[in-house]
């Protein structure tokens, strides 16, 4: 069956993002080299933080702004919840994937999952969480100054959607300040991270249920 191409992007940009906030955490200390941020790795249990996400298109007035929560708990669960404008939630674990869309009816579990594109997703989280952003497959990374790490897509497919992504690290060893995910010169989503908590116990449920 043929996969709904507008689903896959939005599920593959939203699991990218999720991505970013992971690689972002792991860099405790802020490391200059890629050999220091690899060496900076293996110490994040779980992160809790919100988020205010931006959507800038040149037919806008002004960005649409969506809310939400994000948790993660190593090795693979993860929980990307939106709260508004409309709750949405992608829930990864053991090697499970599902999401979920308010309706009517309430939260309806979608029907199809661009499951090639998370496996990508997921093979890509073993890079980043082990800090190797420079063996991607995807992106090359480079690292600037003012605490800012760039990834470009390798690929004509992936540059289509994604021209390149900014992230810019906070202050405080361990949290990330915001992704820019550029989309084309008139189209950037940015996303802010807000009062971010590691390695506090997380329940497993947050990540098998969605009430």
């Amino acid at each position: 069956m043929r996969e709904d191409g507008i689903t896959v992007n939005r599920t593959r940009r939203m699991a990218l993002v999720i991505l970013l906030f992971i690689s972002g955490a792991i860099c405790i200390g802020w490391a200059d080299t890629w050999e220091e941020i690899r060496g900076a790795t293996g110490t994040i249990r779980t992160i809790k933080a919100d988020f205010v996400q931006e959507k800038h298109l040149s037919i806008l007035s002004r960005p649409f702004i969506s809310k939400g929560v994000f948790y993660y708990q190593a090795p693979d669960s993860l929980r990307w919840e939106y709260t508004s404008p409309v709750r949405s939630i992608l829930l990864m674990h053991k090697g499970g994937i599902r999401r979920y869309t308010e309706t009517t009816k309430g939260l309806v579990e979608a029907s199809r999952m661009d499951h090639k594109g998370m496996q990508i997703i997921l093979q890509e989280i073993a890079l980043w969480l082990g800090g190797r952003f420079s063996d991607d497959p995807a992106f090359d990374a480079a690292l600037k100054d003012g605490r800012r790490i760039v990834l470009t897509p390798k690929e004509k497919g992936l540059s289509k959607m994604i021209e390149h992504i900014d992230l810019m690290l906070s202050d405080t060893p361990g949290i990330i300040k915001s992704v820019e995910i550029y989309e084309g010169p008139d189209s950037y989503t940015r996303l802010e991270f807000l009062n971010a908590k590691i390695n506090k116990e997380l329940e497993e449920a947050l990540f098998r249920e969605v009430s």
